[in-house]
């Protein structure tokens, strides 16, 4: 389990200096633009080395600064040395034109900052996962898994390179300046790294329910295909083109699944993506912060008493952020921050 204590920004967003306290339940209320996602995409930027809307690192700088400062205390009990036991850290993020790490002033790599303290986030922009494109439904199960297995990441690295390499000698081909024979060792290693990939995802989506629309690579299907890739100069099966299909519940005697993209409302589409959510946190384990950004203003009533239930009853820190505080049925022992 982690659990974030105190947080320090200073030139990050819109933030020029602010310091947070936070509890085992925080409410970060506030109007539209007052810094409430700033704050969850700091704890965010902790979590995984990486922003959630960020193209580039500058965009977390504060205008007419040069660089960003975040300061962190957390506790990590998953990473205690020693079993019943937990350590507390202080971490340090600097945004200039690119990210440094630190914990207890020493410089660390990003991947091995990652992971120290895990944190799983709900907001509006995971409704691409239903509406978007197979692209943003496959880099989610990048990131998800590589956070869990470092393996799964040497093998994605290796295989983008690897069809990047192969699309490039396909081109060749096709203007008869190579021959297919050259395509034997990349062959082989899209093989290898992309028949794990396929393995660990299809682990993943089995734990959610949904189901994986696999592009299987293999000798024979590269064989089946080889025309239309010399023709196209790009590589046609393999993870690259792999799908998931998000599915929910219908029909009131004997119900059936179908795809919420296509034939749910916005209120089922968002439940669907919170239960992938809560897989999530299951897949990573060691219960992960979980970060609600202003999703409770779109769901209706019962969707957000399921939401709040699971809150209620969740072991780990949660932190929610909301424009209305009636929406958020806050108890006693809740930490409240008032942007």
């Amino acid at each position: 389990m982690s659990s974030l204590n105190k947080i320090s920004l200073r030139n990050f967003r819109s933030y020029e200096k602010a310091d947070f306290q936070l509890g085992g339940r925080t409410l970060v209320l506030g109007e539209n633009g007052s810094g409430k996602s700033n704050l969850v995409e700091a704890i965010y930027l902790l979590a995984t080395g990486k922003s959630f809307r960020a193209e580039r690192d500058a965009e977390m700088i504060r205008n007419d600064t040069e660089f960003s400062i975040l300061n962190f205390q957390f506790r990590s009990i998953d990473r205690a040395p020693r079993a019943n036991s937990s350590e507390i850290y202080d971490a340090q993020i600097t945004v200039t034109d690119r990210k440094r790490f630190e914990i207890n002033g020493v410089p660390r790599r990003q991947v091995d900052f990652v992971g120290l303290m895990r944190a799983v986030m709900f907001g509006p922009g995971d409704m691409e996962l239903v509406t978007g494109s197979p692209s943003i439904r496959r880099r989610y199960l990048d990131f998800v898994i590589s956070q869990a297995d470092r393996e799964y990441r040497r093998s994605l690295i290796s295989y983008e390179k690897g069809v990047r390499q192969r699309n490039k000698l396909l081109d060749l081909i096709r203007d008869n300046l190579a021959t297919r024979n050259q395509l034997y060792f990349w062959d082989k290693l899209l093989i290898k790294n992309g028949e794990y990939m396929s393995l660990k995802r299809g682990e993943f989506l089995a734990v959610t329910g949904f189901v994986y629309d696999k592009s299987v690579i293999s000798e024979s299907r590269l064989g089946q295909y080889e025309q239309e890739e010399v023709a196209a100069g790009a590589t046609l099966v393999g993870p690259h083109r792999d799908d998931f299909i998000l599915e929910y519940k219908s029909g009131r005697a004997g119900e059936y699944k179908r795809d919420v993209s296509k034939y749910g409302s916005r209120g089922e589409q968002r439940m669907a993506v919170w239960w992938l959510k809560q897989c999530e946190m299951k897949y990573l384990g060691g219960e992960p912060v979980l970060l609600l950004d202003d999703i409770f203003s779109e769901l209706d009533h019962k969707h957000r008493g399921e939401v709040v239930e699971f809150v209620k009853k969740y072991p780990g820190q949660v932190v929610i952020t909301s424009a209305d505080e009636h929406l958020v049925p806050v108890e006693k022992d809740w930490t409240i921050i008032r942007m």
